[in-house]
């Protein structure tokens, strides 16, 4: 596992020396955000909302893992990503990529975690039985780290396991044609997954343990800095969707354009979106979250990644990879 998670990690980090920031108004951005992952800033991608508060075109390409994001941040082709899981931008900082957090994108405890095989009746009183089996993991992401803590907490030795790793989608087609016993993901792959299996522990089960599970807008520190009105802007226009989104009035007009841009059925997004939290400015600001938890939280991430071997080492802080200027000027 670490040989590959550090393998894409130093690739990105080759790429830094690439990296081009955009002036503010001088340039089209480019962001990343990922499919079947329904969120409110995507009525305002589709009406265009985005474009006209920034007065640029804004480009928006999707990806399958948070890893992926971080590798195109550090290449220059994507100047910030909405909801990049915490795991990863924990694994691309702590490997030397200079990024930093804008804002807390969305809560997710229950639409992130791993299932097992139906055929093997394995549950949360019998997971010491999963020692030797093989397992689809999206390595050095949310779903990677909680499924080193889910096995932490059952006394499974990762070590005796088969770890393959598999973009969500991925490890669902093989959960279902029986190649691997156990697979993590999120989203709507993770939906499909249970199809063919079961969890282990419930989202509320996972937090009692310290598993949270949030993503973040992310991007590179260099050009935050100095495009620090443009980032304030797009958080503007981020925040605005969510409080349209939590008026229930709204979410009728919203969820057939959510839907189609997320690349889902209306059912199916829905069901998604119930299990999302999207905290507002202040509540990101306070210390639950961007005031100090998350950088506590990242500092534990990057521990267990330590201790399972799969990253070097962990910074001493991740105060630095926080940045809540452009989220305080919306206010």
């Amino acid at each position: 596992m670490k040989k590959t998670i550090l393998g894409a990690v130093l690739g990105a980090t080759a790429m830094l020396s690439g990296t081009t920031a955009i002036a503010d108004g001088h340039g089209e951005i480019t962001v990343g955000y990922f499919l079947e992952w329904p969120m409110p800033f995507q009525f305002a991608k589709a009406e265009g909302m985005y474009d006209e508060a920034l007065g640029t075109k804004v480009n928006w390409v999707s990806f399958d893992t948070g890893t992926a994001m971080s590798a195109a941040m550090a290449s220059g082709d994507v100047h910030l990503s909405v909801s990049q899981g915490i795991p990863p931008f924990v694994v691309a900082t702590s490997a030397g990529q200079d990024l930093q957090v804008v804002d807390v994108a969305v809560s997710y405890a229950e639409n992130d975690n791993c299932v097992v095989a139906s055929a093997l009746e394995i549950d949360k009183d019998s997971a010491n039985e999963l020692s030797g089996k093989k397992v689809a993991v999206p390595l050095g992401t949310a779903a990677h780290y909680g499924f080193l803590k889910q096995m932490d907490h059952f006394g499974v030795d990762v070590g005796g396991l088969t770890v393959v790793d598999m973009a969500p989608a991925e490890g669902q087609a093989a959960l279902a044609q029986g190649s691997v016993d156990m697979a993590c993901g999120w989203g709507g792959a993770l939906r499909r997954m249970k199809e063919s299996g079961n969890i282990l522990l419930t989202g509320a089960e996972k937090m009692e343990l310290g598993i949270l599970v949030f993503d973040a807008t992310t991007g590179p520190t260099s050009y935050i800095a100095e495009n620090g009105d443009t980032v304030a802007k797009f958080l503007k226009v981020t925040a605005d969707a969510n409080a349209m989104w939590a008026d229930e009035a709204m979410q009728s007009k919203m969820l057939p354009v959510i839907a189609k841009d997320a690349g889902m059925s209306e059912e199916d997004a829905a069901s998604s979106l119930s299990t999302f939290e999207f905290p507002d400015v202040d509540g990101q600001l306070s210390k639950a979250w961007l005031g100090g938890t998350a950088q506590d939280f990242m500092k534990g991430v990057a521990d267990v990644f330590v201790a399972a071997g799969s990253i070097d080492a962990a910074k001493a802080s991740y105060a630095d990879n926080v940045n809540t200027g452009p989220l305080e000027a919306i206010k």
